[in-house]
């Protein structure tokens, strides 16, 4: 029973799911819902209904992704928790279906918008999972606007907002596209070609947040606290792609995978110092940690 119940947990990736709250809270960073924020029960009551949705919204996603690859994974991936035996794709399918819905509900708890934006996460997720997952383009662009979504869930804290910020889920949506380009040689070896173009949008992410940084005219500090994050953000994603572009054998390139996944909480602590949200941004900071442990014991990929 104990191995059944790891196995679900193994499944839904603790530590990407602590990824997807760090979006969230850089979004409600973004809206301003930070600043001037009461310390009472009921300002933080909206942070909570959305956090638990895009716990359930990238968990349930992640549960899919198992569920639609048990076949390949077969081959590929034999110790995952459906080719094993462990759980049946019945049983996956159900708790993947629940944590969608959980997610949809939390998020149309909080308001309509928010509801809204948490079923076209529930979708692109689905449709990532059986259409194009496998398709060299819209697979990343697909999966990269899953992220978008998630930090414009956390800006719909603030309903004005999301159009006033909602161009800046561009910047998710290429880091993430990276990613997944980049994930294509996790198992049979990379192509050196993904990789140096996944270090070029890298780049592209870093001095997209320097920018916007220093020039959303907060507060002029705000840049030089943004730097803070924004440097061990770059330093962890670089030095695995670096040897992965040297010697793009599988593990090399997981390993480059996997860092990108977690340093998204670095990412999303400078997005919260860039909009002078300084003490959000250290608490977001504070999930790499969480995360790093819970990758030591369940798969990130």
């Amino acid at each position: 029973m104990a191995s059944k119940a790891i196995a679900y947990l193994r499944m839904m990736r603790p530590a990407n799911v602590v990824t997807s709250v760090a979006d969230v809270l850089a979004g409600v960073a973004i809206a301003g819902y930070f600043t001037g924020l009461p310390l009472a029960t009921n300002s933080f009551y909206p942070i909570v209904l959305l956090c638990l949705a895009t716990m359930g919204l990238y968990a349930g996603g992640i549960v899919f992704n198992d569920v639609f690859d048990a076949e390949l994974d077969k081959v590929e991936r034999p110790e995952r928790a459906i080719p094993s035996g462990l759980i049946t794709v019945k049983n996956a399918s159900a708790l993947g279906l629940f944590l969608l819905l959980w997610g949809i509900g939390f998020g149309y708890a909080h308001s309509p918008q928010s509801g809204l934006i948490a079923v076209l996460i529930a979708f692109f997720a689905l449709l990532y999972n059986r259409v194009s997952k496998h398709h060299k383009f819209f697979g990343p662009l697909n999966m990269g606007a899953c992220r978008a979504l998630n930090l414009l869930l956390g800006i719909s804290i603030i309903t004005p907002a999301i159009v006033q910020w909602f161009h800046l889920a561009i910047v998710p949506l290429l880091y993430i596209f990276s990613i997944t380009m980049i994930s294509r040689g996790e198992v049979h070896g990379g192509d050196k070609k993904n990789l140096y173009a996944g270090a070029s949008l890298y780049l592209i992410v870093i001095f997209s947040i320097h920018f916007i940084s220093s020039h959303i005219g907060i507060q002029p500090q705000n840049m030089l606290y943004t730097l803070i994050f924004l440097l061990p953000f770059a330093y962890m994603i670089f030095k695995p792609l670096i040897i992965a572009i040297k010697d793009p054998i599988g593990p090399n390139v997981g390993k480059a995978v996997k860092a990108g996944v977690i340093s998204l909480i670095l990412m999303n602590a400078a997005w919260a110092a860039a909009f002078g949200a300084i003490y959000p941004a250290i608490f977001i900071a504070c999930l790499l940690p969480v995360s790093i442990s819970f990758a030591r014991w369940f798969a990130v990929t």
